[in-house]
């Protein structure tokens, strides 16, 4: 994964952000929106891509653009850092692959252990039972 291609290619838009703050919200755009187009990114291979996009597809839109937002800092430059940084953990996680499981197979000790405590247990069972007297 090649991060200065990849944030090369993602663009920035500052927008006011909303809720409370007072006459600072009114006057400064801290708020920060990311926008990364998926389909014409010349940055991931055509592999990386389909797994990206089967992976993060809940993310991005119908045209494949991943749009990410931060409002958390007053300040724009901080929300900028941190947006990226949610930026790069998403595609982390949208890249991997987790190993294929291989099945074990049960030891042959353990199924003989069990197969001799059920015959132990059926002996003690018989043992209880009442003499059949005919």
């Amino acid at each position: 994964m090649e991060i200065q291609t990849i944030l090369s290619e993602v663009k920035y838009k500052a927008v006011r952000s909303s809720g409370a703050g007072g006459q600072n919200v009114n006057k400064v755009s801290s708020k920060v929106v990311l926008t990364f187009d998926l389909r014409n990114s010349i940055a991931f291979s055509d592999e990386e891509k389909m797994l990206l996009e089967t992976n993060l597809q809940h993310r991005l839109t119908s045209e494949l653009i991943l749009i990410l937002n931060c409002d958390e800092d007053r300040s724009q430059l901080k929300n900028k850092e941190i947006v990226t940084k949610r930026f790069l953990d998403i595609l982390k996680k949208g890249l991997y692959v987790p190993k294929e499981r291989k099945p074990t197979k049960i030891p042959k000790a353990v199924i003989r252990k069990r197969i001799k405590d059920k015959k132990n247990i059926s002996e003690i069972k018989q043992s209880r039972r009442k003499p059949n007297l005919e």
